[in-house]
């Protein structure tokens, strides 16, 4: 008998070994996996500048973005997945896209991020922060709101976050409080804004609103066909906040956190976030809706974008021979400039026959926005 009983022991210790039982738990109504104890080192749920720091990377998003970014923090293991899945799907895009996403069996906030793959690969390379969002989320979203829209002030107050060609920003009156809104000035086509939380805030005060607005830039334009700006879960137009109380709205209603997505492998493990340089954003004077003290930039600037490349707020706009000396006597080529073509100039040189011909290529436009002469035209014409 105590040979039998020994031996159960010893086959259950074996079996013990062979599949350890790891400590999870299942946040409430959600299939998602996280581990136990998530801040179980000691490490207190961010707030303050800490939150700050969370939400500088987006908080100059449109509205629905950073909803559908703060819904997705709640299951960092699916914000893996989801950039895993989209990199093996990128043939897919528009409808096809939503459509694969959905039928993959991501949460709606998912299913409409997977059209913003910048985001996605933002997300994915700080996974740990965005876990840390997402529990300081589950916690407390007023806290998260209320960090977002001191963000939000401060850049509208030194106009680093203003209206343009991309984007709409108001100052409205949400229950009892002045909140900033950003939305999209086309409601069909989304640009989410590309900048630098550390060069935004950081710095502080601004002397000049032209810097500060230049701030931002921004990416190729995402259009919301009818498959992502409709009555379904992800749809586009049904994610919002109420920023005087409600918390997240989601087609009307209140958000409640119920990830059903079920993780192939769940192998995610909360890291400690990575707190890099301090945002300076102080608390706004009480008539910062006003904006005291701004000057608006001179009439015809527009920020940098898809309609506006970098160099088109030169004289002379993006085109290198409309900018003073392109229009040269020798013309706005190196192969018109004294030197001649670039086979010309090698040869004379004892230099090896180029690749590409004559010189009308990249190395010309390097060639003609620089001074210099044929001086200039040599250097621009070489590949190296």
């Amino acid at each position: 008998m105590k040979q039998k009983v020994k031996s159960v022991i010893g086959l259950f210790i074996v079996l013990a070994l062979a599949n350890p039982v790891h400590a999870w738990t299942v946040s409430h109504g959600a299939a998602a996996y996280h581990p136990a104890g998530y801040f179980g080192n000691g490490q207190a749920i961010p707030t303050g500048d800490e939150l700050k720091q969370l939400v500088a990377p987006f908080a100059l998003f449109p509205d629905a973005l950073v909803a559908q970014i703060c819904a997705a923090s709640t299951d960092p293991q699916q914000i893996l997945d989801a950039h895993d899945w989209l990199e093996h799907n990128k043939h897919l895009h528009g409808q096809a896209l939503t459509d694969a996403a959905q039928q993959h069996g991501f949460d709606p906030a998912f299913v409409s991020l997977v059209n913003f793959p910048t985001v996605l690969d933002m997300m994915a390379a700080d996974v740990n922060n965005y876990a840390a969002l997402g529990e300081a989320f589950k916690a407390n979203q007023q806290s998260v709101m209320a960090a977002i829209q001191a963000l939000r002030q401060d850049a509208y107050v030194r106009g680093a976050l203003d209206s343009n060609e991309y984007q709409t920003v108001s100052v409205q009156h949400d229950g009892n409080v002045q909140v900033v809104v950003v939305q999209p000035t086309n409601p069909q086509v989304v640009y989410v804004p590309q900048y630098e939380p550390y060069q935004v805030w950081y710095s502080g005060p601004s002397t000049g609103d032209v810097v500060a607005a230049s701030l931002l830039s921004f990416g190729t334009g995402i259009a919301l066909g009818s498959w992502l700006n409709n009555s379904q879960p992800w749809g586009w137009g049904g994610w919002g906040w109420g920023w005087g109380g409600r918390g997240m709205i989601v087609q009307n209603n209140v958000w409640v956190m119920n990830n059903r997505w079920r993780s192939p492998r769940p192998y995610f493990r909360a890291g400690p976030p990575r707190f890099d340089r301090p945002i300076y954003a102080p608390r706004p004077p009480s008539n910062w809706a006003q904006r005291p003290g701004r000057r608006p930039p001179p009439p015809g600037w527009r920020p940098n974008g898809p309609n506006n490349r970098p160099g088109a707020n030169r004289p002379g706009g993006n085109n290198a021979a409309n900018r003073p000396g392109g229009n040269r006597p020798a013309g706005s080529t190196a192969a018109n400039r004294p030197g001649g073509s670039r086979q010309s100039r090698s040869q004379s040189a004892g230099a090896r026959a180029p690749r590409g011909g004559n010189s009308s290529g990249r190395g010309a436009l390097v060639a003609s926005n620089r001074g210099g002469g044929s001086g200039g035209g040599g250097r621009g014409g070489r590949r190296r």
